[in-house]
């Protein structure tokens, strides 16, 4: 049984001198694809009786393992009676449970998480916020109200057709502000705030409120130079292509998914499945592939970069430190 006696309750967990009732503790770690995010974070979860909490988008979905980067080592298995995904011992909830064909909205995560928090520390553990989708963490860090519409499918086909370069321009006409806060890069955010701004009749810019805080959140990120970032990007593609990524696209496309499904065009499947219709050779979509995890590396550190609250470590070592004084242990 994974559970701490009665008596040996973390810190996180015990109210704080002064305080009625203590914020929660969670312990967020964040930065780019391949900055070694899943190694620290099972270490750490391991060391302070953490439990993790995907925020990663294409973590999210079903039977999409090799390219979205989970543990090869996982499974889905049962951890205090309830079906979770394991590695090595630690759960990881919002992991491989989400339909491929299905969206899941910054709102819908942010409400799970919270109630996954709210589990993990009535239990007396650390709740572990791991993954590079930095919308998804500052939603949760900064109490974002965010508006409930919920996706579109015939609104979605009907924009298909435009191109990014028109959504963005659109996204503009309707709401000038929302340029400044959304990836302009990420068509799927872009149509996504569109799509709010359509269904809700108000800016998307002005229903994503901040509120109080609702936690005591340290946020920690490994620091990665340019250079050896992108060789680990490079070896990491390389590594999925050896692990069977391609017989894996075969094999959801044989299984139904279809190729604009919303797993199958997250970065890299999308690459690899124009090889395995035929349309390029596999050289050419493996380096299509590098160029552009290393692009969306680049946006990823833009982003995280604005946050003056991430602490950027070196290594487990110096996040260990910064842990046990958050915790006080």
């Amino acid at each position: 049984m994974n559970t701490l006696p009665a008596d040996k309750i973390l810190p996180s967990a015990r109210p704080r001198a002064g305080r009625k009732r203590a914020l929660p503790r969670v312990l967020c770690i964040v930065g780019p694809t391949s900055s070694g995010k899943t190694h620290l974070a099972i270490q750490l979860a391991k060391r302070f009786g953490g439990e993790i909490i995907n925020a990663d988008a294409r973590q999210v979905y079903k039977d999409f393992n090799i390219g979205t980067g989970k543990p090869a080592e996982g499974k889905r298995g049962i951890y205090e009676k309830r079906r979770v995904f394991l590695v090595k011992g630690v759960p990881h909830y919002l992991m491989d449970f989400l339909p491929p064909d299905e969206t899941f909205t910054v709102a819908e995560w942010r409400r799970k998480t919270l109630k996954a928090i709210r589990y993990i520390t009535d239990r007396g553990h650390l709740p572990i916020i791991v993954g590079g989708t930095g919308l998804y963490v500052q939603a949760l860090l900064d109490n974002y109200r965010i508006p409930s519409v919920a996706p579109q499918p015939a609104f979605r086909e009907a924009m298909e057709k435009k191109t990014l370069e028109e959504l963005v321009a659109l996204l503009g006409k309707m709401d000038p502000k929302a340029l400044a806060i959304v990836d302009l890069k990420n068509r799927r955010r872009v149509l996504r705030a569109i799509e709010v701004v359509t269904y809700s009749g108000k800016p998307f810019s002005a229903q994503r409120k901040q509120s109080a805080p609702t936690m005591d959140a340290l946020v920690i990120a490994p620091f990665r130079e340019k250079e050896d970032l992108h060789a680990r990007i490079h070896a990491e593609v390389e590594a999925m292509v050896e692990r069977g990524w391609i017989d894996e696209i075969r094999h959801l496309h044989d299984r139904g998914i279809a190729w604009d499904a919303p797993a199958m065009t997250s970065i890299g499947y999308r690459e690899i499945a124009r090889y395995v219709r035929g349309e390029c050779k596999l050289e050419e979509a493996i380096e299509d592939t590098k160029r552009a995890t290393r692009q969306y590396a680049k946006r990823q550190m833009t982003w995280f970069k604005r946050d003056k609250r991430i602490h950027w470590i070196k290594d487990e070592k110096e996040a260990v430190a910064l842990v046990k004084g958050w915790m006080g242990v």
